[in-house]
C-alpha cells in the first residue's frame, strides 16, 4: 500500500511529555512518516509545525477528550493538528459490550458524536480492547454487532493485538469488518492478558496474515508496554513493516 507506516504516541508518552519536539524528530529519522497523537488538545498550533517541518503526516488522532471536554474546541484543535480522523480510544464501561442495551448506548453516544463532527469536516472512529471482543451477542463479538448499530459515516480501528488477546481470530474479523475499518494498530507480544509487548514481527502475532485481510487500512505501530527499549523496538518494527511492503 502507498500510505506510510504510523505510530501511535502513546507507545513514547513519558518521552514525548519530557521533550515533544526531540521525540517526533527521533521518529522520523528511524523512518516513520506518519504518527497518531493521543492528545490533540495540548499546543496543536506547535505540534502541527513541528510535524509539517519534519514532514510527518498525522495518519489520525485519538481523542478521549471528546467524551469529557467542549466538543467544539476539541473538533477544532483535531483539525488543528492536521487531520480529519478522529478516534474515540475507548473510555465506556466494559459492561456496556456484554448486553445490546449497552452496545445501543455506546452506538448513540459515537453516532451523536459523528454528526456534531461533520460539522468540522471529521469523522469519528472507534479503537477496540479485548473488552469489546471477548463478549458475544448473538454468537458474534460484540465489536461486530456495535459496528451493525453504528451510523455509516463511523468507522472503526481495530487493534489487532488487543483483537487476539479477546480470542477473535483477527484476518476473519478483519474480513468481516473491512468495509468499516480504516486503520489498524499493529503490534505484537505473547498475546496474552499484563504481558509487555515486542517490536512487531517478534512475537506471536501473525502479522503478514493480518495485513494482508485489510490491504488499504492504515498500519499504526503501538506497544502499550514494552519488553526492550521503546525506540528501539520501534525502529525494528518499521524496519518489518516496510519489509514486508517491499517483499
Amino acid at each position: 500500500m502507498s500510505r506510510p507506516v504510523s505510530v501511535q504516541l502513546y507507545t513514547v508518552r513519558d518521552a514525548l511529555a519530557a521533550d515533544r519536539d526531540a521525540v517526533l524528530r527521533r521518529l522520523a529519522g528511524i523512518g516513520y512518516r506518519a504518527v497518531e497523537p493521543f492528545d490533540p488538545t495540548t499546543d496543536p498550533e506547535g505540534f502541527r509545525r513541528v510535524a509539517d517541518d519534519l514532514g510527518l503526516q498525522v495518519s489520525a488522532t485519538h481523542a478521549y477528550a471528546l467524551l469529557s471536554q467542549d466538543t467544539s474546541k476539541v473538533l477544532d484543535a483535531i483539525a488543528t493538528v492536521g487531520t480529519d480522523l478522529a478516534i474515540v480510544p475507548g473510555g465506556f464501561a466494559d459492561e456496556e459490550f456484554t448486553t445490546e442495551d449497552g452496545l445501543r448506548r455506546v452506538a448513540e453516544r459515537l453516532n451523536g458524536l459523528a454528526e456534531r463532527a461533520a460539522g468540522h469536516g471529521v469523522r469519528i472512529g472507534y479503537h477496540n480492547h479485548w473488552w469489546e471482543i471477548e463478549p458475544r451477542i448473538d454468537g458474534r463479538h460484540a465489536l461486530e454487532a456495535l459496528a451493525d448499530l453504528l451510523a455509516p459515516e463511523v468507522f472503526l480501528e481495530i487493534d489487532t493485538y488487543w483483537a487476539a488477546v479477546g480470542g477473535a481470530d483477527v484476518p476473519a474479523l478483519l474480513g468481516r469488518l473491512a468495509g468499516r475499518t480504516l486503520a489498524l494498530h499493529v503490534k505484537d507480544g505473547p498475546v496474552v492478558k499484563g504481558e509487555p509487548h515486542t517490536a512487531v514481527g517478534a512475537g506471536a502475532m501473525d502479522v503478514p496474515a493480518v495485513l494482508a485481510a485489510a490491504p488499504d487500512a492504515w498500519r499504526v505501530v503501538e506497544l502499550d508496554e514494552c519488553a526492550t527499549d521503546v525506540f528501539a523496538a520501534l525502529a525494528d518494527s518499521h524496519a518489518y513493516l516496510t519489509s514486508l511492503e517491499a517483499s
